[in-house]
């Protein structure tokens, strides 16, 4: 698919096919999400512009890089908390921004109740993380959200993507390039990934 990017390394896959096992219980599956959201960082950041900068090892003056812009993490509230920690363990210099974006059970129709970003998130990297993108309402009003909020450079991360939620994104933020550790069948008539983990926040928390 145009503009989407499967990270389907073995490690990655190995863990997720752990988070998926529903005998998995809370305190492991967060931990499991930590781990795969730091390693999926690699491939979301891989063409991230860079700057020289000189530095003095213990035996000479260098040159090296290092990352052109600031970054901000904007987990969507609650289940994308469950993947900012381990985003934070590789960038641990990102700001953090909140979006509260809920389904409406009902109509699968996303209702955002919360938004609290650093005022100039305008000039920074953003990833917009999300462990499921479903029917990809909630995804696509998270993007709206940010690029009123002057957004131009922006990632959505997940760990699992319908192709229902795929297509939404295209059809209405063609530009916004999805990573995903995979994409599955389809969705349920509840909105549900298939064969997916089931819910994503019920199983970070506890609930």
């Amino acid at each position: 698919m145009t503009n989407v990017n499967l990270i389907d390394h073995p490690v990655i896959q190995t863990k997720l096919t752990e988070l998926r096992d529903f005998t998995t219980d809370h305190r492991k599956f967060r931990t499991l999400l930590d781990e795969i959201a730091g390693l999926m960082v690699y491939e979301v950041t891989r063409d991230w512009p860079t700057t020289p900068k000189i530095v003095q090892t213990p035996l000479e003056r260098m040159t090296g890089r290092v990352l052109s812009r600031p970054v901000t993490l904007v987990p969507i509230l609650r289940a994308g908390l469950g993947m900012a920690d381990g985003v934070l363990k590789m960038l641990p210099d990102a700001r953090m921004g909140h979006l509260g974006v809920y389904r409406n059970e009902q109509s699968l129709e996303p209702v955002t109740y919360y938004q609290k970003l650093p005022p100039d998130i305008a000039s920074t990297e953003v990833l917009l993380i999300d462990p499921m993108l479903a029917t990809g309402g909630s995804g696509s009003a998270a993007v709206s959200f940010l690029k009123k909020a002057g957004v131009t450079s922006m990632k959505f991360v997940c760990l699992v993507a319908s192709p229902e939620g795929i297509q939404t994104i295209h059809r209405t933020h063609p530009e916004v390039p999805i990573y995903t550790a995979a994409i599955d069948r389809e969705l349920n008539n509840k909105g549900y990934i298939l064969p997916g983990l089931g819910d994503a926040g019920d199983r970070i928390f506890g609930t």
